[in-house]
């Protein structure tokens, strides 16, 4: 004889000693960072060396005071250094963030 068969999805019965207790997996495994600390990393690591990259531009122009002549496309001028290093600096800039900007009007108008 055998014994009747207990419907699908019911757990069947217990036997020995600690049936029905929690089974232990071992130790916890420890949580994932978060994408927040990532960011909080990266976030802190531009303005680093951001901070690094303005101190040592500042040192630059801070050392080169002599004037130069600086030749333009419709004549020549005579002007201190610091004031094209800046110039040159802020126009850089300019067109790095223009080409940023151009990039991410691009990829948002595709998706």
């Amino acid at each position: 004889m055998t014994a009747p068969q207990p419907p699908v999805g019911t757990p069947g019965p217990s036997v020995g000693p600690g049936a029905g207790a929690p089974v232990d997996t071992g130790p916890a495994a420890a949580p994932a960072p978060s994408r927040r600390t990532g960011r909080a990393i990266g976030r802190s690591l531009a303005l680093a060396l951001l901070l690094f990259v303005t101190v040592v531009l500042v040192l630059f122009v801070v050392f080169n005071t002599q004037t130069v002549d600086i030749s333009l496309v419709f004549g020549n001028i005579e002007a201190p250094l610091v004031l094209a290093l800046v110039i040159a600096a802020a126009l850089g800039g300019l067109l790095v963030w223009l080409a940023g900007r151009t990039l991410r009007v691009r990829r948002n108008r595709r998706s």
